[in-house]
């Protein structure tokens, strides 16, 4: 799988990101005024952020956009509740800055189907996943980016990308499920 470092707890691309952007014209302007205008793409709908450039893309989405399916689970990218899809990869919003995601293109659980029909969506209802489904729009997001990476993982495949996500039902083996039918077209 692909890892822009977004998402993950790794220092070093972390470190990237944040270095490129102090040094860049958005750092500069930080630096000046505190608050940086921000743009990016929202689920299709551009969105504008005049704002702390820190403020967590989860925070943004929830309290700022209006859109609460994503959820916080942990703060700390450990559980998977807070998966969005940035530019076609699984990111941890509760540890991606507003500002890591300048320019780019987020897609959250309302927008991933206007009507709930993606295929990860509809095999989620199939095989009936969901106990009390707290973790279920991160479990998606993350089977979507997978199916957007490997149309058709194995079984091996689709448990090591969704190993980062945890189901406190316990639901793992209909979530594999779900994932696998998703993957066959439902």
């Amino acid at each position: 799988m692909r890892d822009s470092g977004l998402g993950c707890s790794c220092d070093r691309a972390q470190t990237t990101v944040l270095t490129e952007i102090g040094t860049s014209n958005i750092g500069k302007a930080y630096e000046e005024r505190g608050t940086i205008m921000i743009k990016v793409k929202i689920n299709g709908q551009e969105q504008s952020w005049d704002g702390d450039p820190d403020l967590p893309l989860l925070w943004f989405l929830r309290d700022e956009a209006g859109l609460t399916g994503t959820k916080f689970g942990c703060g700390q990218a450990l559980c998977g509740a807070c998966t969005v899809i940035v530019d076609k990869e699984a990111v941890r919003s509760c540890i991606t800055s507003i500002k890591d995601i300048a320019g780019r293109e987020v897609t959250t659980i309302e927008g991933l189907h206007p009507d709930g029909d993606h295929p990860v969506q509809k095999a989620w209802r199939q095989v009936n996943v969901p106990q009390c489904g707290f973790c279920q729009a991160g479990q998606i997001m993350q089977a979507a980016a997978l199916l957007m990476e490997n149309p058709k993982p194995s079984h091996d495949q689709i448990r090591e990308a969704m190993s980062g996500n945890i189901c406190r039902c316990g639901c793992y083996q209909r979530i594999e499920n779900a994932v696998h039918l998703a993957s066959t077209g439902v």
